[in-house]
């Protein structure tokens, strides 16, 4: 069973950065697709962006040329660098790992999330 920890929240002024880490237990992480999610207050968890085991990236509208995923196999970890970040991306982030099949996608643990908050 596979284990997430996030970190790297934190406070941020508007249109400053910050990076999301999230490292998986496990041997078989290069196999998952990782995505990452965000949720605000009184609002749906939403999917900010993923990528597949194959390293192909998709990002949610809202973030695209702000933000980017990354993975490292070697070290079992997942990133999302956040850049130009603004108060609307206030937000608990969460990680994700996923594992696709020829018949859908398969959500085999969330991490605890980690809280963004962007002043502006």
């Amino acid at each position: 069973q596979v284990q997430l920890v996030e970190s790297g929240g934190g406070l941020v002024q508007a249109g400053g950065s910050l990076r999301l880490s999230c490292a998986a237990s496990g041997s078989i992480f290069s196999s998952y697709a990782m995505g990452w999610y965000r949720q605000a207050p009184g609002k749906q968890r939403d999917v900010v962006a993923r990528i597949t085991s194959g390293s192909s990236a998709n990002y949610a509208e809202s973030v695209k040329g702000r933000f980017t995923i990354s993975r490292d196999n070697a070290k079992n970890t997942v990133y999302l660098q956040m850049n130009s970040l603004k108060p609307e991306d206030t937000a608990v982030y969460y990680c994700s790992a996923e594992r696709d099949t020829a018949w859908g996608t398969t959500r085999l643990a969330w991490g605890q999330g980690t809280q963004v908050t962007v002043s502006s």
